[in-house]
């Protein structure tokens, strides 16, 4: 398993959780507003923490800290990702997972073992425009469709998240993904801000806070829990 960061405290990361948040590297999708550029286009240029580390903190965290959030990049490219989580569980935390929805196999079966207590999806954008958002033109949402029916029929606490750029996300797109999830648990809101470490830095910009609030009357027909995140 490649881990490539690790935060050893998170309050926000996994609700309801004392955890820590895993970083792993490579992504099987392109959006040029990324967070984590370098570990999705250079994962191997990015500093590694060797396994046996990261499980001794863990052993040391016992008693502490009550769960492992498990982000990227895309966690599901990792062929190690099950055995991982394995181990993690394991030791007695709860795990939150972290994906795009491009490998619903991966989820089906991790889902089906037990082996994770929390699933974060991003629903990047409508179907329609999906595959501008994420970088890959003529994209196909097939997979990421299976796996918004497999996590909403899971039974686990779940969330789905949008991070909003003012150049790819309007009203139209907005009521799309809410007829799209209608009826999901969580749904939340994000602001995109710009930083170095963006796949693109300096190309997209934050709505502006009037406009997310118009977003979230908008979705709310079709999702009772909505909530913008990250915004002042």
């Amino acid at each position: 398993m490649q881990i490539h960061g690790l935060q050893k405290l998170t309050l926000l990361d996994f609700p309801e959780h004392l955890a820590c948040t895993v970083f792993t590297g490579g992504c099987n999708f392109r959006c040029p507003f990324c967070q984590n550029g370098g570990l999705v286009l250079h994962p191997e240029e990015a500093p590694v923490i060797p396994e046996e580390e990261f499980f001794e903190f863990l052993e040391g965290r016992k008693g502490r800290l009550e769960g492992v959030a498990i982000t990227g990049g895309e966690p599901t490219v990792q062929a190690d990702l099950k055995a991982f989580i394995q181990r993690i569980k394991s030791m007695g935390y709860a795990v939150k997972l972290d994906s795009n929805g491009q490998n619903p196999a991966v989820l089906s079966e991790l889902i089906s073992e037990g082996l994770v207590d929390y699933i974060a999806m991003d629903i990047k954008n409508s179907r329609a425009r999906y595959g501008e958002t994420i970088g890959i033109p003529g994209f196909s949402t097939a997979n990421v469709e299976k796996s918004v029916e497999l996590i909403m029929g899971s039974g686990l606490p779940y969330e789905f998240r949008t991070t909003l750029c003012a150049e790819l996300h309007d009203e139209t797109s907005i009521r799309e993904i809410g007829e799209w999830i209608k009826g999901c648990r969580a749904y939340f809101l994000q602001a995109y801000r710009d930083s170095e470490e963006i796949l693109m830095p300096g190309v997209y910009h934050t709505p502006e806070k009037e406009t997310i609030e118009r977003f979230r009357e908008i979705l709310l027909p079709y999702i009772e829990n909505v909530t913008i995140r990250g915004v002042d």
